[in-house]
């Protein structure tokens, strides 16, 4: 493997951590406006409600999924902007 694809592994891994760690946040911030309490801790918990349980991990699911799909196409551009390609293992699609 080479030094670049090391690097961009880097950023990318970088990137998505990022974007989760802030997702997570905003999210957590938003559950206890709304709710007036703390999101759960633990979905799979009896005391926790099936619905909350749902709509937490529903929530979770997707702005995850959907905020790291953004951040590491952002660092993708930034990558390409820089170097002027897209990183190898990008361009490689089974």
């Amino acid at each position: 493997m080479s030094t670049s694809d090391l690097t961009w592994k880097a950023l990318a891994v970088g990137a998505g951590a990022a974007s989760a760690f802030a997702t997570r946040r905003l999210m957590q911030s938003v559950w206890k406006n709304v709710k007036g309490q703390d999101p759960p801790t633990n979905p799979a918990s009896p005391r926790t409600t099936w619905r909350e349980a749902l709509v937490w991990a529903t929530i979770s699911g997707v702005l995850l999924a959907v905020t790291r799909l953004v951040a590491q196409r952002g660092a993708a551009a930034a990558w390409k902007a820089k170097t002027g390609s897209y990183p190898e293992s990008l361009e490689k699609v089974s």
